[in-house]
């Protein structure tokens, strides 16, 4: 039978420099390794925020401006103008063609 290994604060460790030097660089890449993937992991968390945001008002946008509620080019502000004035002379040529018949 093994004696059972026995710790307490007079216990005696013995560690050669070399393992001891690995132990700590072990710890410090993981610890730098932890960071770094805390890291990625939120920047990716805020593109998807951003990207959400971005779908939000790209739908908002789809639905609103074919209706008309966010505004017109200055294009369509000129193809109305033209459009009514056509339709007053086109109104004119029928009061004209009335009266000729």
């Amino acid at each position: 039978m093994t004696k059972p290994i026995e710790l307490g604060e007079n216990s005696k460790i013995q560690l050669d420099l070399k393992s001891l030097i690995g132990i700590i660089l072990g710890i410090l890449s993981i610890t730098g390794v932890w960071f770094t993937l805390t890291a990625e992991i939120a920047t990716l968390q805020m593109d998807v925020a951003r990207l959400q945001y971005n779908q939000s008002l790209n739908d908002e946008f789809r639905i609103k401006w074919p209706r008309g509620e966010l505004g017109a080019l200055p294009a369509d502000g000129r193809q109305d103008l033209k459009i009514e004035y056509m339709e007053k002379e086109l109104e004119e040529i029928y009061i004209i063609l009335k009266e000729l018949k």
